[in-house]
């Protein structure tokens, strides 16, 4: 005869409660891994097209050496590199916050853990909160606590999307020392319109990458806010 006792309604309901919230960050996890897998895709893609456009414009230009058959054949090549990449970063920016989602999503059931056992906080190296302070602690970005603005010009352009940027802003640099070329400009003439070129395509991509990560839907506005930083001990 078994003398073992059967398990209270509120332990397996908490078991229950458990199961379903690890379905669900792990799904949440396979999902962040696709997101990923995406995002690299799209930037080899990028890469590929470009790689294929400059040794295409180097046997170009041995034949033409700069001429106007080179000119007529760079500016709309790198035209539609110029498209491709600013479609990647678009698309880049929509992942990310796909990715910001799925943080959010995994720091909410964090909290429904804690809710659950409460003693298993100091093990949690990631947030049990939702808001932005919360996600960029889960993100390893501790610029918050530090006193620092994530959303910086040198951290946007440590990220895939800021390093695109870049390359191509110099793309669209380079069409406009070739539209430059094309009317006659000067050397220095030269110089100007693609460092204006170069200046204007960042900027713009800038703006427009801070504006992409302002925007959130309701659904992601904070249930479970980040407690208040202790202040700072006075003086004795």
């Amino acid at each position: 005869m078994s003398t073992e006792m059967p398990p209270s309604r509120a332990e397996s309901g908490d078991a229950g409660k458990l199961q379903i919230l690890a379905t669900e960050h792990w799904s949440l996890l396979a999902t962040r891994s696709l997101t990923y897998t995406e995002s690299l895709n799209r930037v080899t893609i990028f890469l590929a097209i470009l790689s294929g456009a400059m040794i295409a414009l180097a046997l170009v230009a041995q034949v033409d050496r700069f001429g106007p058959a080179f000119i007529s054949i760079a500016i709309p090549l790198l035209t539609v590199v110029l498209y491709t990449g600013i479609a990647t970063i678009a698309r880049l920016h929509t992942l990310n916050r796909d990715d910001f989602r799925w943080v959010i999503g995994m720091n909410r059931l964090r909290h429904a853990y804690l809710e659950l056992h409460p003693e298993l906080e100091p093990h949690f190296i990631a947030s049990p909160y939702d808001d932005m302070r919360g996600a960029l602690q889960t993100l390893g970005i501790d610029d918050i606590r530090a006193g620092r603005r994530p959303g910086s010009l040198f951290h946007l352009l440590q990220t895939l999307p800021g390093m695109l940027t870049v390359i191509v802003a110099a793309v669209g640099a380079a069409i406009g020392a070739l539209a430059a070329l094309a009317i006659g400009f000067p050397p220095l003439g030269l110089v100007l319109a693609a460092a204006a070129a170069f200046v204007l395509v960042l900027v713009l991509m800038e703006i427009w990458g801070r504006r992409s990560v302002r925007r959130l839907t309701p659904s992601l506005q904070p249930r479970f806010p980040s407690l208040p930083s202790p202040s700072p001990p006075g003086p004795p």
